[in-house]
């Protein structure tokens, strides 16, 4: 069976296949939080928060693609399925039913509150073991952190 090689050492290997692995299950379950809340929005801000919601969902799967191709480039197999990003996940959820506006805004910047911190965890976890994933990383983060920004305005 061919596989794909590392260039990085096996510690440097280690530390930046944990720090893609967490980054691609924060971005995986916060698309899919974000579209579980977009279908179940009530409100009087039902329209831009709908939408807003609809920017994180592309946000979050194009940057998990990115994490994700980074890791099997460095020879490491991601693990998108359900069944991990469901036990090893680290957002809150939103309760099941409809949601109001106002608790979606409040939830999602709380949500990508968290998912910024440990993205910046990462981005300085990398800084020495792989300059490029950190590249990757700090663009995944400014996204999140503008995304953050805008919910939070909104409080």
């Amino acid at each position: 069976m061919a596989t794909i090689s590392s260039p990085l050492t096996p510690e440097a290997g280690k530390v930046v296949g944990e720090a893609l692995q967490g980054a691609l299950v924060d971005l995986i379950d916060l698309s899919l939080t974000a579209k579980q809340a977009h279908w179940n929005l009530i409100g009087h801000q039902f329209r831009s928060v709908h939408l807003q919601l609809d920017e994180v969902v592309s946000l979050a799967r194009t940057h998990m693609d990115v994490m994700a191709e980074r890791a099997i480039a460095l020879g490491f197999n991601p693990d998108g399925r359900a069944s991990t990003v469901a036990s090893t996940s680290q957002l809150p959820h939103f309760d099941s039913g409809y949601i109001q506006d106002g608790k979606v805004v409040a939830g999602m910047t709380d949500i990508l509150g968290g998912i910024v911190k440990r993205m910046r965890e990462r981005v300085a976890s990398t800084e020495q073991t792989d300059p490029v994933t950190q590249d990757l990383l700090i663009e995944a983060t400014q996204d999140l952190e503008k995304q953050h920004w805008m919910w939070e305005a909104q409080r």
